[in-house]
């Protein structure tokens, strides 16, 4: 793939002067240049827009974007730091290359770097933007398994062996319907367990955030730590740390990682078995609420939390906590708050509404008691031991 005609000096100075352009109008007109198509133009548009909000590191001259879904698949700049925190060694292997963003971050400490992507156009990009970058790799494009295949056979040991092998295995099937179930995924994870251990002593593996916990820790040996990581609250990704440890070392059972990046909130980590041995104390609202994070409320950390924080949780089915006195650090939004009546709330009056383990949703409570949403109050509609309750911030 050549890129000499997009990357023109020309077409990168339009490129850059049509970024906040209708896109849609764009298209109906005709290429200025003889060798660069509109589409392919606004295809780098779109990607440099992508770039600004998901990873800004390409923000750079002559980088190339590839289609709109190699750009929504890839890991965004802040997850992709965060995963290469404290991952380092000699050699680094990433199986489903993609666009790269996590490679680019999780082999930043290493000294050899391998990166196989089937698709060739795309590792044609990111061999081009690596270079771009000055980031050195062996671009390799081939099936994932005709990979491992070789591998296999060759005969030094020394290049069948990773420090850190990564793959974020695709979860759409051929008609882009999403799937989930290990064995459903490209690869299927169940089935290459093997070989992976036998050329890397550590796996990393990034799958949907809807995937159930229990489940792969059912389904999958040696998960050493799963990281549920969230960006502003909303969860975009699970992380599984597999380490292929000799039968003889005492394993610890699986952690579970809550993160939370682009917040104020603390990292929270507890064992899986914590959780199932652990439990709640009960009361209704006190002084404080206590919300956890949406990575929190995914790793199922419903009674680990009383335990670990000395909260008391307002009922079994409400993932609310409470207390008298305020407690800093906690992987959640804290909200000190009164009891009210329903009949205390005026017409017209403006909060941010929340519903958790109540009849009525958002919607109806505002029709209900004729509010507005917004503003910098909190309204929450719960129940607890003793009952319903409507608790406004202070």
């Amino acid at each position: 793939m050549d890129f000499t005609n997009l990357l023109a000096t020309e077409v990168q100075t339009f490129i850059n002067q049509n970024i906040d352009s209708d896109i849609n109008r764009l298209l109906l007109k005709r290429s200025s240049f003889p060798n660069v198509t509109i589409q392919e133009i606004v295809q780098q548009i779109k990607g440099r827009k992508v770039a600004q909000r998901k990873f800004p590191f390409l923000l750079n001259e002559n980088i190339i974007f590839p289609p709109n879904l190699n750009l929504e698949q890839a890991s965004s700049q802040s997850t992709a730091e965060y995963k290469a925190k404290d991952i380092k060694g000699k050699s680094f292997l990433d199986l489903t290359s993609g666009f790269g963003i996590d490679a680019f971050f999780l082999s930043q400490n290493f000294e050899e770097v391998t990166l196989v992507e089937q698709n060739p156009e795309l590792i044609k990009i990111v061999e081009h933007n690596w270079k771009t970058l000055n980031r050195k790799a062996d671009f390799i494009n081939q099936n994932l398994e005709e990979f491992l295949e070789s591998l296999g056979q060759a005969a030094n040991d020394d290049f069948r062996k990773f420090d850190v092998v990564y793959l974020d295995p695709a979860r759409r099937d051929q008609n882009n319907k999403k799937k989930f179930l290990l064995e459903d995924l490209s690869p299927n994870l169940l089935e290459i367990e093997e070989q992976l251990h036998s050329i890397s002593d550590k796996i990393i593996v990034k799958l949907s955030p809807l995937i159930d916990i229990s489940y792969l820790v059912s389904e999958l040996q040696n998960i050493n730590e799963i990281k549920i990581i969230a960006v502003r609250n909303e969860v975009k990704e699970l992380v599984l740390i597999i380490e292929n440890k000799p039968s003889t070392v005492n394993q610890q059972p699986t952690t579970i990682s809550c993160i939370n990046l682009e917040s104020d909130e603390p990292e929270f980590s507890f064992y899986i078995n914590e959780e199932k041995t652990a439990t709640s104390e009960f009361s209704e609202s006190l002084d404080f609420l206590y919300i956890p994070n949406n990575s929190m409320l995914k790793a199922g950390a419903f009674n680990i939390i009383s335990k670990k924080f000395g909260l008391k949780k307002l009922h079994p089915n409400t993932h609310f906590y409470t207390s008298e006195h305020k407690l800093d650090n906690f992987p959640g939004r804290i909200l000190q708050v009164e009891k009210i009546d329903g009949k205390d709330l005026k017409k017209n009056d403006q909060f941010n509404i929340i519903s958790k383990n109540y009849p009525l949703k958002p919607d109806e409570i505002k029709k209900k008691y004729k509010l507005k949403d917004g503003g910098k109050r909190y309204l929450i509609f719960t129940q607890s031991i003793n009952g319903k309750e409507i608790l406004r911030s202070v």
